[in-house]
């Protein structure tokens, strides 16, 4: 895990989520997502992420109606939304753009980079199972509603930390969004990096 003295597990500013929701999905590419539980660090690289862009956006929760499951969405960015699938899986997103714009950045799949023993002991998986879809490594970092507007500005149980990477960005249509207006549904919004093995096997 990099040096906490080199300053790179400062947690990103609100500025940096408040701004247009495609730019911070390319941008949260490489960042470190760092999950603190009882004193103890795990940290994982972002991998992948798909951006969610409002209520004119029929494939983000947020196009029908505000209701108390998005409110989350609707506050200041650099707040956590998190939400249930299938009722079974939490997913973890990441508000951006002003307060009042309903926009995030859902976070779909990372690379352990840092007590990775830690987030296998807690979800028991094989290989690049562990992380590599978003409900698969909000369990290994032990994320759920708990966490559900949390301020990820501050350095305090889950944020996420700047830094680099050279590799190519790839980008396609979301994921699981078959309900969404054709112009939604084919839009290229998920982003990611183009030759890593911890990407979802969503091509």
């Amino acid at each position: 895990m990099p040096n906490a003295k080199q300053n790179v597990l400062t947690p990103l500013t609100r500025d940096f989520y408040n701004r247009d929701t495609l730019e911070v999905a390319r941008d949260l590419l490489g960042c470190w997502l760092v999950r603190e539980i009882n004193g103890e660090q795990m940290a994982a690289r972002i991998v992948e992420t798909e951006a969610y862009c409002g209520a004119e956006d029929s494939a983000c929760h947020a196009h029908r109606r505000r209701s108390p499951r998005t409110e989350a969405m609707f506050g200041p960015p650099g707040h956590a939304y998190v939400y249930l699938v299938y009722g079974m899986h939490w997913l973890l997103n990441v508000v951006t753009e002003p307060d009042g714009s309903p926009c995030a950045v859902l976070i779909r799949a990372v690379e352990p980079t840092a007590n990775e023993d830690a987030m296998r002991a807690i979800r028991q998986a094989t290989g690049k199972q562990l992380s590599n879809g978003p409900g698969k490594l909000t369990r290994a970092l032990s994320i759920n509603k708990a966490l559900y507007g949390h301020d990820m500005t501050q350095r305090d149980q889950l944020w996420i930390s700047a830094a680099s990477h050279h590799e190519p960005v790839a980008t396609g249509p979301r994921v699981g969004i078959d309900y969404a207006k054709p112009e939604h549904r084919d839009a290229p919004w998920r982003l990611w990096l183009a030759d890593n093995p911890w990407v979802s096997k969503a091509r």
